[in-house]
């Protein structure tokens, strides 16, 4: 089918595992045992805390205005991409000849070329749903924060739960968008050969966990004690 071989199968079982695997443990074990997901959401609530504090939550509204503007780039850059794919996808016999061309490029059929192209299209157009459902969140997020009540409200440490949960929310969609688009750029060396797609997802789950996992990055976000 598709003149699909037993590499090209192994090698989407593989990208399609690695991917949802990470995925699962990044947002929920890994998260539940400190990493930068997990820290930045106790950064959140601590947010929250200090904009419940706050009469004029202006600057709440400038950050969360920001993290909209970073994910409506990431969502137009996705249907560029989808674009320019679906671009190539109408042009075919060119493009198979133009690769052809490479002397590192394995010959494949018409119908797996295009099988390869419309999984990346399936891939950016995920990413695009997730960053648009992000950016969708943080705009209901403006909003209770505008909704807020008072520090000296009775039900204003909830209210700040139900903020950060939200923005947390948010975030973790942007980075399932963010992901998307790691395992996309992957997926490039499928057309080199399968094996070479297994090894790029390998490259790029051993590059998320230690972003995530062992970054500087992630020891700055983990939340302190504070001193007397």
């Amino acid at each position: 089918m598709f003149g699909t071989s037993y590499y090209d199968i192994f090698a989407v079982g593989c990208i399609l595992a690695i991917w949802a695997g990470y995925g699962f443990y990044s947002e929920r074990r890994g998260a539940a045992g400190g990493n930068l997901i997990g820290g930045m959401a106790s950064q959140r609530r601590v947010w929250m805390q200090r904009m419940l504090q706050r009469e004029n939550r202006m600057v709440d509204i400038q950050i969360v205005s920001a993290l909209m503007r970073s994910g409506r780039f990431f969502a137009s850059t996705a249907i560029l991409l989808v674009a320019g794919l679906l671009a190539v996808l109408g042009s075919t016999e060119r493009a198979i000849a133009l690769a052809m061309d490479l002397p590192f490029l394995l010959e494949v059929s018409r119908a797996m070329w295009e099988a390869k192209l419309l999984f990346m299209i399936f891939i950016f157009i995920y990413a695009f749903f997730k960053f648009v459902w992000s950016n969708r969140q943080y705009n209901y997020c403006a909003i209770l924060i505008g909704a807020a009540p008072p520090a000296s409200a009775a039900a204003c440490e909830r209210a700040g739960d139900d903020i950060a949960a939200l923005a947390t929310l948010a975030a973790k969609h942007a980075n399932r968008g963010i992901r998307a688009y790691y395992f996309g750029l992957a997926v490039l060396g499928w057309f080199v050969h399968p094996l070479l797609m297994v090894a790029a997802a390998i490259l790029v789950l051993l590059v998320l966990y230690r972003r995530e996992f062992q970054s500087r990055t992630m020891r700055l976000t983990q939340p302190r004690a504070e001193t007397p």
